[in-house]
Order: C-alpha cells, then structure tokens, then sequence
C-alpha cells in the first residue's frame, strides 16, 4: 500500500524504502535490504508529497531523515536500473543497436520496444516508426543518445 494514496497496488507499481541504521530512508529498488519497508507509487509528484508530509517518519514509526533530493534519486537510480536492463538485453541477444539492425528486427516483427535518442535525428526516428507496427511496437523516447551508447557497448 502507497503511504501517500493509500491505495493498494502491484509492487512493480511501487517503490520500497528502507530505514538504515543512522535513520535514513534509503530507496530499495531491488527490494533487498532487510528491515521494515514503506512503500510509495511510481510517480515523481507522489514521492515529492511523502517527503513534504514527512509520512516516512510516521511509516516507519520513528524519526526518519529524508535528504531533500529525495525524487532525483530515486529518478537517478531507475534510470541506471533501466540503462543496465538494456545492456542485460543486448548481451543476451534480445536487443539490437545500430539502423540496419533494428530496422531488421522490426522489418521480422520481432521487436516490441524501439527506443529513440533524446537527441536522436528525427529523420532516423521517422523512418524506423514507419517500419514499427501500431500498436505492437512502443515507442520510448527517455535516454541520450550517449547514454543508450554506453548501455549497448
């Protein structure tokens, strides 16, 4: 359950925080670290709300420090996190860089993500959404170029 919305949602749909031992609330992306969670939906405004309710402290019923870049973090870390599956991806054959092979897998259907430079060319991006079937293919524009670079070797 978000402490926030107090919904109940899916844990892919959440973030776990942790207490470390000098009293501060540690993002658990991995959902890992030993002691007593709290959990907070996916959303940068959802998080920036449990920092300013200070609703860490009455989750894990004690006085919790939050540091005040509390949401780039968290921002930080999933994007590493990201980065890291999409490496993971590539070494395992199930992701491809480079025009000609991508357009390769899309071309067999074989692809399900595509994902475009923030500054990528927008005329290299047209042409491989042209070859992307609606709806089969998701389009995800979040990385630079360089960092997609660095994820695929």
């Amino acid at each position: 359950m978000c402490i926030v919305t107090r919904t109940v949602k899916d844990e892919a749909e959440l973030i776990r925080f942790v207490r470390s031992p000098d009293g501060v609330a540690v993002p658990d992306l991995a959902r890992k670290l030993p002691g007593r969670g709290v959990w907070v939906s996916l959303a940068r405004g959802v998080l920036g709300e449990a920092v300013k309710k200070k609703l860490f402290a009455r989750g894990f019923q004690a006085e919790t420090t939050i540091p005040p870049d509390l949401p780039d973090i968290v921002s930080k870390l999933l994007r590493q996190q990201a980065l890291s599956l999409l490496s993971l991806a590539k070494k395992a054959g199930e992701a491809v860089a480079g025009f000609m092979k991508v357009e390769e897998m899309l071309g067999r259907g074989r692809a399900r993500l595509l994902f475009h430079g923030t500054d990528a060319s927008p005329d290299g991006c047209r042409k491989l959404d042209k070859l992307a079937e609606p709806g089969d293919v998701e389009k995800i524009v979040l990385f630079e170029t360089r960092e997609l670079d660095l994820a695929f070797g």
